[in-house]
């Protein structure tokens, strides 16, 4: 069994038992994690992609390691300037031990979605106030102010054009 998860952007085909070098996370060494963005989950012959991701499914894992990646060289070269520059960079990596993946089940989440479901109509009720209406004699009392027509742009003219001379020679 197997499964693409995205990690920082990243997507990485993870198996149990593997080690995978994802960018540096936040977690100290020995700590388990839940990777919950499961693109795909391969098992011997099922395959289900997600939309966009699998539904209840995670993959467990634990933080190994903090440490840099392979160093990679960045060299940038303009022909015929005399200008070469290089330079190296090594990325911050986790290494994360994969413990276990897992297809959870869609009872637990639906059950969350109907509690929610209940929840918002009560958040609904609560009436909003309109803007009120003048009524009576306050309504009658203001006369309706007229804008004054806005002013046009005088039109442009168009310049001048030049007589043409004849040189007598």
């Amino acid at each position: 069994m197997y499964a693409i998860v995205e990690v920082a952007g990243m997507q990485f085909k993870a198996e149990e038992s593997k080690i995978l070098r994802v960018p540096k996370m936040d977690v100290e060494p020995g700590k388990s994690i839940t990777l919950d963005k499961i693109l795909l989950v391969a098992d011997k012959d099922s395959v289900q992609i997600g939309k966009p991701i699998v539904a209840n499914a995670e993959i467990k894992a634990t933080v190994i390691d903090h440490g840099k990646d392979k160093k990679i060289l960045v060299f940038k070269k303009k022909r015929r300037k005399t200008y070469q520059v290089l330079n190296g960079h090594r990325q911050q990596i986790t290494e994360l031990k994969i413990e276990k993946i897992s297809l959870g089940k869609a009872a637990p989440k639906a059950a969350e979605a109907k509690e929610d479901a209940k929840a918002e109509p009560a958040a609904k009720a609560a009436p909003k106030k309109a803007a009120a209406k003048p009524t009576g004699e306050k309504a009658a009392a203001k006369p309706a102010v007229k804008k004054a027509p806005a002013k046009k742009a005088p039109a442009k003219k168009a310049p001048a054009k030049k007589a043409e001379t004849q040189s007598e020679s």
